[in-house]
């Protein structure tokens, strides 16, 4: 795909940026269109996930063929990068997240986690990153559930490294209209800070 970046160095896990999905609950709110195309002070939500990926220094890549679901769009995008030394698996509509967050998830797989969480103030969110041994089974998803069986099981086993962070970006994803409101004001306090 063009603009991605799919070579990764030895040890780096890639950035999948999930962009597939319909909005529908954005749409119900009153959004009209895609939400990843609404403006988040003038620009559009997923320029600004983008804009911290390419940031982060993290190889990565865009899955936006249009899949069923969550789980068929994160499938695709592991098949796509095989020589991946892991995922972080990021919704694109995550416009706040910090691309230092992406580096600090990525460097616990580097570290050897088999899958590692962010965590903002006793809260888990995105990007969630897994090691290269789950490969086979983020590979053979589909339908609308993601990754969350994975995860689970892998948490279940005591193998998720909760990896604290000072970004509310990693819960700050957009639905509906309301969301993408509490996004800007949030970009707008940072931006002046």
């Amino acid at each position: 795909m063009p603009g991605d970046n799919t070579s990764p160095p030895a040890n780096t896990p890639t950035v999948i940026v999930l962009a597939s999905g319909r909005g529908e609950r954005f749409v119900a709110s009153g959004g009209s269109g895609s939400k990843l195309k609404a403006l988040l002070v003038n620009k559009p939500v997923l320029e600004h996930t983008l804009e911290a990926v390419r940031a982060s220094g993290l190889p990565w890549h865009m899955e936006d063929a249009g899949h069923a679901g969550m789980g068929d769009s994160i499938g695709a995008g592991v098949r796509a990068t095989p020589g991946a030394a892991g995922w972080l698996i990021l919704p694109a509509d995550l416009p706040l997240i910090q691309p230092d967050t992406l580096r600090q998830v990525a460097q616990a797989l580097a570290n050897g986690a088999a899958a590692a969480q962010p965590v903002y103030q006793g809260q888990r969110g995105h990007p969630v990153g897994f090691g290269p041994a789950s490969g086979p089974t983020l590979a053979a998803l589909s339908g609308p559930q993601g990754a969350a069986p994975v995860l689970r099981a892998l948490r279940e086993a005591g193998s998720v490294l909760d990896v604290p962070v000072q970004d509310a970006g990693i819960l700050t994803d957009i639905d509906t209209l309301a969301d993408l409101a509490r996004a800007q004001a949030l970009l707008l306090n940072r931006l002046s800070s």
